[in-house]
């Protein structure tokens, strides 16, 4: 009897040992919870980090966006005038960008017409200067022969003077121009007047004449 007690109580204790680990085997294992618990807390912040982050970066960029639209606002003129068509609303982003645009192409014009009227000036200063040189000669010449000149010429003279350099514009003239239309006649006159009108042609013609006319004086 003593041993079937015995016998029973260790068929007891090893059905509860094995109750036990059976138990333990299928319990959670809480040290790795506490660590995947500890864990999240950090994931979380780490892309609120990167959401804050990008949060500032874009409003950085915005913000210099707004102060790009603001600068041009206040340096083109047209921008600070009203415009009654949008009344005090403000100006988008898109007129903004037009009126400058429009304001630099304006620029541009402008800057081209002063360029042409800065050469045209160069060449009239050009022409003063040589103006200035020729009566510098002449004043020059009369003051080595005070008595050259005292001789008036007669109107016929400078008729004959006028006539010769008509006579030989006109051939020229004659000869490049056509008169089958108005169209054509006008563009042939501007042609006419590029090649044949240049100051050292006319100065050319006019030697000439001049000479023809002293031989013919003396």
């Amino acid at each position: 009897a003593l041993f079937m007690e015995n016998a029973r109580k260790g068929s007891i204790v090893s059905r509860a040992n094995s109750i036990g680990s059976t138990s333990a085997s299928s319990v959670p294992n809480t040290d790795d919870e506490d660590s995947d618990y500890h864990q999240e807390p950090y994931k979380e912040s780490y892309k609120d980090r990167r959401r804050r982050a990008h949060t500032q970066a874009e409003q950085k960029r915005r913000n210099a966006i707004k102060k790009g639209y603001d600068d041009l606002q206040a340096i083109v003129p047209t921008c600070e005038q009203q415009d009654f068509s949008i009344g005090s609303q403000k100006l988008s982003k898109a007129i903004v960008l037009q009126k400058t645009i429009d304001y630099i192409q304006f620029l541009h014009k402008e800057k081209k017409k002063q360029e042409e009227e800065v050469s045209t000036l160069r060449k009239d200063v050009m022409a003063l200067k040589i103006m200035k040189v020729n009566y510098e000669q002449i004043v020059k010449a009369h003051q080595d022969n005070p008595n050259e000149g005292k001789d008036q010429v007669s109107d016929e003279v400078k008729f004959n003077v006028f006539q010769g350099i008509m006579d030989s514009l006109f051939q020229s003239f004659n000869a490049s121009i056509s008169v089958t239309s108005f169209q054509e006649l006008s563009a042939c006159v501007f042609s006419w007047i590029e090649e044949h009108c240049k100051p050292q042609t006319l100065r050319d013609i006019v030697i000439g004449v001049l000479h023809q006319l002293k031989s013919q004086l003396y």
